[in-house]
């Protein structure tokens, strides 16, 4: 029978196992819809991969649900154009920084 020659405390035994643990999975943002997604994936929102449609995600709705989405795809393409037009004198001079 094995007899181990020292005895491992319990300090040793958790500095070894410190490194053992599940790392959280980083997520970026969907350069098309802005939801969070899993990197080099579809996005599930959407359903854009790299500035093309992959998966058609409205077609398996149902009306509402249909509705909504694309409701919120208008509004955040508003807001991308928005976002794109220069502002005015009278608008530079409203925002605050």
């Amino acid at each position: 029978m094995a007899v181990p020659k020292k005895h491992t405390t319990k300090s040793k035994r958790n500095k070894k196992r410190m490194h053992i643990f599940l790392k959280t999975p980083t997520s970026v943002s969907c350069p098309h819809c802005g939801k969070p997604k899993l990197p080099h994936r579809v996005c599930k929102n959407c359903g854009y991969y790299k500035e093309t449609e992959v998966l058609d995600v409205l077609g398996k709705l149902e009306k509402k649900e249909k509705k909504k989405r694309e409701k919120e795809i208008k509004e955040r393409e508003r807001e991308k154009r928005e976002k794109e037009k220069p502002l005015t004198l009278e608008e530079l001079s409203k925002k605050k920084f």
